[in-house]
C-alpha cells in the first residue's frame, strides 16, 4: 500500500508568506533606519563644526588653523601649529601660509573647548590624531577654496563633509538643510577626495548629480553613487 504524502496546505502557504514578508519589511525598515542615522550624523556634524567655527572666529577675532597667535592664546597649542593670519584657511604654500592651516583648524578648536575630542596638529596627509572622520571613515576640511559645487563659484571658507558617502544621503542631508540643489545654495557637492591616504575623487556630475533638461543639478537619489561628498559654505 502506498504511503500517504501531506501536501503543504492553503494556509500554510499563507503564513510562510506573511514570515517572508515580515522579514523583508523588517530589513527595508532597518535600512531606512541606518540611513536616516547617517543622515542625522553627517547634519550634526555640519552644524556642530559651522557653530564651532563661528564661536571661534567671535572669540578670537581669527580663524581656527589660520590664527597666528594661537599657541599664544589658547592652551596646548605649540608655536609650530599657528597659522599666518591673513583670514584664509589654506595648505602648506597656498596664500602664504607655512604649516597646512586647513589640518591646524582642528588642533586650535579642539584645545579651545569648541569641540570634542582632541586634535594634534601634523603636516598632512590627515590622519585620526589630527581631524575628525565622517560616518564613513573619511576625514572632514575646513578651508578656503572653490572646490564646491561646479567649481565655477568665488573662493570661500568652506566645510567639507568627506567623501564616499551614497549620492542618496547628500540628497537627504541637503533638502534637511538647504534647497535640495547639487551645486547651489549653502549645501553643495565637493570633489574632496577625503584627505589622508588619497582615494578615488567623488564621481561629480553623472554619477553623484546629474542635470534636469531644464538645467537643475539634483543629487542622484534612485540610484545612488557610492563615492560622493559635499560640503557648507561658511
Amino acid at each position: 500500500m502506498a504511503a500517504y504524502q501531506k501536501g503543504v496546505t492553503l494556509v500554510e502557504i499563507a503564513i510562510m508568506l506573511a514570515i517572508v514578508g515580515l522579514l523583508l519589511g523588517g530589513m527595508v525598515k532597518g535600512n531606512q533606519l541606518i540611513a536616516n542615522a547617517r543622515v542625522h550624523s553627517l547634519i550634526s556634524q555640519q552644524e556642530g563644526f559651522k557653530t564651532a567655527y563661528l564661536g571661534f572666529r567671535d572669540r578670537f577675532n581669527a580663524l581656527p588653523g589660520d590664527y597666528d597667535r594661537a599657541s599664544t592664546y589658547i592652551a596646548g597649542v605649540a608655536a609650530t601649529a599657528n597659522g599666518n593670519g591673513n583670514g584664509q584657511i589654506t595648505p602648506l604654500g597656498v596664500a602664504g601660509a607655512t604649516i597646512d592651516e586647513h589640518i591646524a583648524v582642528w588642533d586650535h578648536l579642539s584645545k579651545a573647548g569648541f569641540i570634542g575630542g582632541s586634535y594634534t596638529y601634523a603636516a598632512g596627509p590627515e590622519t585620526p590624531a589630527s581631524s575628525p572622520i565622517n560616518a564613513f571613515g573619511r576625514f572632514l576640511q575646513i578651508v578656503y577654496d572653490n572646490a564646491y559645487g561646479n567649481g565655477s563659484a568665488p573662493p570661500s571658507h568652506n566645510l567639507k563633509t568627506g567623501n564616499y558617502i551614497p549620492s542618496d544621503i547628500l540628497a537627504a542631508v541637503d533638502l534637511k538643510i538647504d534647497d535640495g540643489i547639487a551645486i547651489g545654495g549653502k549645501f553643495r557637492f565637493s570633489p574632496y577626495a577625503g584627505g589622508g591616504v588619497s582615494s578615488a575623487a567623488p564621481a561629480g556630475a553623472g554619477g553623484c548629480y546629474a542635470y534636469t533638461p531644464t538645467g537643475i543639478a539634483y543629487w542622484v537619489a534612485a540610484a545612488p553613487d557610492a563615492n560622493c561628498g559635499g560640503a557648507s559654505l561658511l
